[in-house]
């Protein structure tokens, strides 16, 4: 079963920009998302994703933490642009910036429409507790705030987080 090792955090700065190797447009949207997962109706999201030429259909488990459940299988782009246009309950935009530190690639996902104001830097890691550089920019942690995943801010877009939201840790490490 494939695995995904992934964590998130906010970022303290923009001095990442001056970084940035390569950058893409994303559209993704969800066939089994937020509202079924809160009715504990499905025990995976189940997304659309295009970006550049490309498009994905992903299946992920529903769980928080930094390991889940993964798969991704490559469709038909007009296949993906109906079913973003059709099936899906709404659509999450953002830009994809790619940052490699010390060998290590972030990306960073800078969110467009409802979520813009929102930049989360997502890692990829080979197990859990693997080490990767902490650049400057890097600031808290939300891998285990489930606002934070792309799931849910298509249901509750970051413009409509109030302020408390925003600045609560809910017991993510700083």
């Amino acid at each position: 079963m494939p695995i995904e090792i992934e964590r998130k955090f906010l970022l303290r700065d923009d001095s990442w920009r001056e970084q940035v190797e390569r950058s893409e447009r994303i559209a993704q949207g969800y066939l089994v998302g937020a509202a079924a997962l809160a009715a504990g109706l499905a025990r995976a999201s189940v997304r659309v994703r295009r970006a550049g030429a490309g498009a994905w259909l992903n299946i992920k488990a529903a769980r928080l933490g930094v390991e889940r459940a993964e798969y991704d299988y490559p469709m038909p782009p007009d296949d993906a642009d109906a079913l973003l246009a059709t099936l899906c309950d709404g659509v999450l935009s953002k830009q994809r910036h790619h940052v490699t530190v010390d060998g290590t690639l972030f990306e960073i996902d800078e969110f467009l429409g409802d979520n813009a104001g929102l930049v989360v830097a997502e890692v990829e890691l080979s197990h859990a507790d693997a080490p990767f550089p902490r650049p400057p920019w890097l600031g808290r942690e939300v891998s285990a705030l489930a606002r934070y995943y792309n799931v849910n801010l298509i249901a509750h877009p970051y413009a409509r987080w109030t302020q408390a939201e925003r600045d609560a840790n809910d017991g993510a490490s700083a």
